[in-house]
């Protein structure tokens, strides 16, 4: 397991790369931080796989070595250029294994193309001070590097010296120019003076376009800051031309279709989730609704891509082409692979039962739990190669490198970890309640806060708002203990509440074919020893114009039927959390609400701006991920649609509880657990909340983790915020809130709750809640998928029956289920081919990388040499540490029911840290998958 200590940090920066831009500034802004030498500093390359292209590494070195730099004599060094210096720089280029010419080594085909390196990279340095008689921006000292080397690791090694006349200054910038034919990725560059004197190191981290095949401006050009962070009104007046060019070509003029090496941010709405055209089967995959614009349907702006419209509907974007994200959100190079190898594996997972619905039916259930169980145990054998057809056509070369694996047996899942507990875990109803606090959905579980339940929908549309679980019914399920309204009281009753929500789309959902849908409200009970006993099920069938309301409460119970009629009834009721679950929790909450602010930010805060260089980490891939859900996760006719039981009105369901439920200032921790009951206001007590149920494994770790963020930010915000008046005065900040309430988020924009940033106390809390929902309210509901709905029958993602007790109640349907009650339900559960697909995708999004980057772990610390940001940083990495022991020992205490016992997995989704593949732990910076 990763432990990281803090260390230098690896070069780790996010500059954006740049396309057709003049003079883009970098995404780093030169924090200094204290190396021994200049050749310590040169040897230590902890470089980010890129996505490949060629990866280069610009050093700036004098020619002669010198004695260790103490980080005054770079201070020095830094502010004087008083007198002429001469400046070597040292520059590489890491040829990657994704990039064009990664198949050009060994080193003699490198040497084939040295005339064309000879020449390749073009290096300015920037002035920070204007022209004292002009007061323009002084002309910049310009060098051609050459290539002087390259090593067995496809590293290609270049050099420049600059003559830096008398009067130039303090350098503020380094100016690259691409003049190869090929992008590459440039990390961080290393200033020295003519003594070998460190000046600074510039992280990059980012893409330099090509300067050939740009039309105009000066392209292939990019702007590296060597400052350190600055607020606009600190900017040095050298660079101040250079800062706000930058945030004016990220913007871009909102015209013309996005390329794929642009890195323009700029907003759109969900208008590509349809695809009306016809595919090459002839099959028409439909029309959505546009989502963002709108009262109907409001929605956060995702990232715009500006392709045509649809000839078909007028109203959607095409989905052809590619899925712009701006250059340096794509995944790196080692993301791209396990992803890319991930992906394919699950593709083949599906693979089988695609090919068995050619041959029999798309709708197949599993034909027992046997079945089901061999998915992890021996794996179920391929079809025979004749039999294949339509899948080979589509994953040929996969077919091929799995058949030269042993055996026949390929459709084979890494058995989750709920099932290696207990493999009947899924049946118990102690199981059910305790997911609600310690399982991937522990945001939906509410108090009880008044009885009798009552509908907020119309009654003369829906039925009687009342809800039909009585007193009488809960008070004999709680063993006559005590009164509901003595329950209430004392605050012991509590609930998972599907019934509003999903009420009005019944009916439509019931017009499809092989799903159905039902309100719910599930009830449960505090124990004297802090478990939730579940009580009741209430399941609702609005009225229609040809029936009336239907409605029925079910219980445990010891009698045969009742007793399958409530395993079914709990089914159903799964199968909306998993809707709920996957389409609002995680979706729309984390994936969908964060990439407003990630364009915003973009877009209003410069590269040079410390609020950017706290926030840019918690950013890293979302944007990709988000673009790859829209291609096929969530789309018109995608994985969510076609597994899921709301179907096509998938995402009109993540619309609608936008509308009613999504509220930044609710998106804290501490402020949800508020708004759903599960805690009140104590300031005498631990983090200030006393939680209702004292044993919430996602509430006690998870504040954990809260207060941590909040102490590392309110730590940053007072180093660079001494006064509400700096606050307020920051006028790229101020424009990045606007931009956030009033185009991001812009169907809210006057609702009256956003808060203002006015103070740094508001500052600190506003970024507190943006990094809690990027990184751990993500992995919170994230990183278990595999854990928890690998095996589907404790998490099937749809129900695709109704309850045979339904009235008008079908003789043979009830025939059926009294015959064989486990088929029945079977029938309900996902079908082979839903259940698969299901299954495969939930593996990969349960999977870290190689190259994750951890909640305040090592790469991402502070490049700078100031020491309140630094011991911050150290404390707040030294504090996750810390949680991790705590969480540990608290899934060891056998006190704790709801994360210790006999079968049960132990809660460990806010642990910080892990290593790659499925862990079913680890916070990510950022919503990297």
């Amino acid at each position: 397991m990763l432990r990281p200590q803090i260390k230098p940090p690896s070069h780790h920066c996010t500059a954006n790369s740049s396309s057709t831009q003049l003079f883009p500034s970098s995404s780093c802004t030169g924090l200094l931080r204290p190396l021994s030498s200049p050749v310590a500093a040169a040897g230590r390359r902890t470089r980010r796989p890129s996505a490949g292209g060629r990866q280069v590494v610009i050093r700036c070195v004098s020619s002669t070595s010198s004695s260790d730099q103490a980080p005054s004599s770079r201070k020095d060094s830094l502010s004087a250029m008083a007198a002429a210096v001469r400046v070597k720089a040292v520059a590489t280029i890491k040829v990657t294994a994704g990039g064009i010419i990664g198949n050009l080594r060994p080193s003699t085909a490198i040497g084939n193309i040295r005339d064309l390196i000879d020449r390749s990279l073009f290096l300015e340095l920037v002035s920070s001070e204007l022209d004292a008689k002009t007061k323009k921006e002084k002309k910049t000292v310009r060098s051609y590097a050459h290539k002087v080397d390259d090593d067995d690791l496809g590293v290609v090694t270049y050099e420049a010296d600059f003559d830096v006349p008398a009067g130039f200054g303090p350098i503020g910038a380094v100016i690259v120019t691409n003049e190869l034919s090929l992008e590459m990725f440039l990390e961080d560059v290393m200033l020295t003076a003519g003594d070998s004197a460190l000046l600074s190191i510039i992280r990059c981290n980012s893409w330099v376009q090509p300067k050939s095949g740009e039309d105009e401006g000066t392209p292939g050009k990019r702007v590296f800051f060597a400052n350190k962070p600055s607020l606009p009104g600190q900017t040095p007046a050298g660079l101040k031309g250079y800062r706000q060019r930058d945030l004016e070509q990220k913007r871009g003029n909102g015209l013309g279709e996005r390329e794929k090496d642009d890195r323009v941010y700029d907003y759109d709405v969900y208008n590509d989730l349809s695809n009306p055209e016809k595919d090459a089967g002839g099959m028409v995959r439909g029309v959505r609704p546009v989502l963002g614009g709108s009262k109907q349907f409001p929605y956060p702006r995702r990232c715009r891509t500006g392709r045509p419209r649809s000839t078909k509907d007028p109203n959607s974007e095409t989905r052809r082409g590619n899925f712009y994200v701006p250059r340096d959100e794509e995944f790196s190079e080692v993301k791209n692979l396990q992803f890319s190898l991930k992906t394919l594996q699950s593709v083949f997972h599906a693979a089988v039962p695609v090919a068995q619905s050619v041959l029999i039916d798309a709708n197949q259930p599993f034909p027992s739990f046997f079945v089901i169980d061999r998915l992890f145990e021996d794996g179920v054998a391929l079809p025979l190669a004749k039999d294949l057809g339509l899948v080979r056509s589509i994953v040929p070369h996969l077919l091929q490198l799995l058949r030269d694996g042993p055996g026949d047996n390929f459709l084979l899942f890494d058995t989750p970890a709920s099932v290696k507990k207990d493999k009947f875990a899924w049946l118990r109803d102690e199981e059910f309640a305790r997911e609600t606090l310690a399982g991937i959905n522990p945001y939906t579980i509410e108090l009880v806060r008044e009885f009798p339940l009552k509908s907020k929908l119309d009654p003369a549309v829906y039925g009687p708002a009342e809800s039909a679980i009585t007193a009488e019914v809960l008070e004999m399920q709680m063993g006559n203990v005590m009164t509901v309204a003595e329950a209430v009281k004392e605050k012991r009753l509590f609930m998972l509440d599907y019934h509003d929500l999903f009420l009005p789309y019944v009916h439509k959902i019931r017009a499809l074919k092989d799903t159905t849908m039902y309100g719910s409200r599930t009830i449960f009970f505090l124990t004297d020893d802090g478990t939730l006993r579940l009580l009741a099920i209430e399941l609702t069938r609005p009225a229609s114009l040809s029936q009336p309301q239907w409605r029925q409460v079910f219980t445990p119970s010891t009698d045969a039927t009742k007793s399958w009629l409530w395993r079914m009834a709990k089914s159903h009721v799964r199968a909306h959390d998993a809707g709920h679950h996957e389409l609002i929790s995680h979706w729309l909450r984390t994936h969908c609400a964060v990439e407003p602010y990630i364009i915003a930010a973009n877009r209003q805060l410069s590269e040079m701006h410390p609020i950017y260089q706290l926030l840019r980490p918690h950013f890293r891939y979302t944007m990709r991920i988000n673009a790859l859900a829209r291609f096929a996760l969530i789309n018109a006719g995608g994985i969510i649609e076609t597994s899921f039981s709301p179907q096509k009105y998938s995402m009109e369901l993540s619309s609608v509880a936008y509308d009613k439920l999504w509220r930044f200032d609710m998106e804290a921790l501490p402020a949800d657990l508020v708004r759903r009951g599960m805690a009140e206001e104590d300031p005498n007590a631990e983090h200030g909340l006393k939680l209702a149920i004292k044993d919430y494994p996602f509430a006690n770790d998870g504040l954990l983790i809260w207060d941590a963020i909040k102490s590392w930010v309110q730590a940053y915000v007072a180093r660079y915020y001494p006064d509400a008046g700096s606050v307020a005065g920051d006028s790229e900040l101020q424009a990045f809130w606007t931009e956030v309430r009033t185009k991001g988020h812009g169907d809210k924009k006057d609702e009256p709750w956003w808060p203002k940033l006015d103070t740094p106390e508001n500052l600190a809390h506003t970024l507190t809640t943006i990094i809690w929902v990027a990184a751990a309210h993500h992995a919170a509901v994230n990183f278990g998928q595999f854990d928890f709905g690998g095996y589907f029958p404790n998490r099937p993602s749809i129900a695709r029956t109704n309850m045979p007790v339904e009235e008008p109640v079908d003789a043979a349907t009830m025939e059926k289920f009294l015959d064989n009650p486990d088929q029945a339900i079977r029938e309900c559960f996902p079908s082979q081919l839903q259940a698969t697909v299901v299954m495969a995708v939930l593996d990969v999004l349960s999977t870290h990388s190689k190259d994750e980057e951890y909640l305040g772990g090592p790469q991402t610390a502070p490049w700078n040499d100031d020491a309140a940001v630094q011991a911050a940083y150290t404390r707040f990495n030294a504090r996750l540490t810390e949680i991790e022991g705590v969480i540990d020992r608290r899934n060891k205490d056998r006190k704790l029911k709801n994360r210790c016992g006999a079968g049960i997995v132990p809660y460990q989704l806010m642990k910080p840290f892990s290593g790659p593949g499925v862990t079913g732990k680890g916070i990510p910076n950022s919503t990297s998958i």
